[in-house]
């Protein structure tokens, strides 16, 4: 297993963003976070090896073992002995309960996030309806289709994760697409918290809705859908952590 495209081709600019502030350690540790918690590597899967890993994330080995052991400690990863032995994710129920409670500890938070995802991916989604080629629009379209055939709550996170990035990078800014992987990975997937059947055909909707924008070259309908999309998010969201109420300001935007 190798690190996913998307991730791989920002994480130089977002790791330097993000180590300038922590150490060299911590920064990987908290990329290697951030990946989990956008559903691009979910439960179960088996972390490249350690020299692999290490290559493709351009840091010593010490390093990454160091950042793996603060992951393992948090309940993310484990380490399994033997001949099929190797780095897996866990089912992450510690670090979502630990998640959860931190959200709760920290008002505001959650719509802090929520607004400026809205702010950098609404405009990803405007630059993607100018820029995007036939290419592109296989790619998302493909995104969709992977979405509305998940059999399960990883595969439907990677799909879900999928089509994000791809619109960020179809928006053909670097910095943006960064800074797009920075704060998704701020928020855990709302579909790990919730029953799988309930978030799929919205999200599938919304989804296909921002695509033909962006097919049609139609930059205010994707900046609207995009908006629409990611508020849909912030109520989920809003219900799992707050509880059935949700205590998530409507959306300011």
């Amino acid at each position: 297993m190798t690190l996913p495209r998307s991730y791989r081709e920002v994480v130089s600019l977002d790791m330097n963003r993000v180590v300038a502030s922590m150490t060299l350690t911590q920064g990987v540790a908290e990329h290697i976070r951030s990946l989990i918690h956008r559903g691009e590597v979910g439960p179960g899967d088996r972390l490249p090896a350690e020299r692999d890993l290490a290559e493709q994330l351009g840091v010593a080995r010490f390093s990454l073992r160091e950042a793996l052991r603060i992951l393992a400690d948090d309940g993310y990863v484990e380490v399994r002995r033997g001949a099929h032995g190797g780095t897996f994710v866990t089912e992450l129920r510690r670090p979502v309960e630990a998640w959860r409670a931190r959200m709760r500890e920290q008002p505001g938070e959650i719509d802090d996030i929520f607004d400026f995802r809205i702010t950098l991916e609404s405009n990803s989604a405007r630059l993607a309806a100018v820029r995007r080629t036939p290419g592109d629009l296989n790619t998302l379209s493909s995104a969709i289709d992977r979405l509305a055939q998940a059999d399960g709550r990883a595969a439907f996170r990677l799909a879900d994760s999928q089509f994000h990035d791809g619109l960020a990078h179809v928006a053909g800014n670097t910095r943006l697409e960064a800074a797009i992987h920075t704060v998704r990975g701020e928020l855990f997937s709302p579909h790990d918290l919730l029953a799988f059947v309930e978030p799929v055909e919205e999200n599938r909707r919304d989804h296909q809705a921002i695509y033909e924008a962006v097919r049609d070259g139609d930059p205010d309908a994707a900046e609207l859908r995009m908006r629409e999309h990611l508020d849909n998010a912030r109520r989920q969201v809003g219900g799992i952590v707050f509880g059935s109420e949700g205590s998530l300001a409507e959306s300011r935007i």
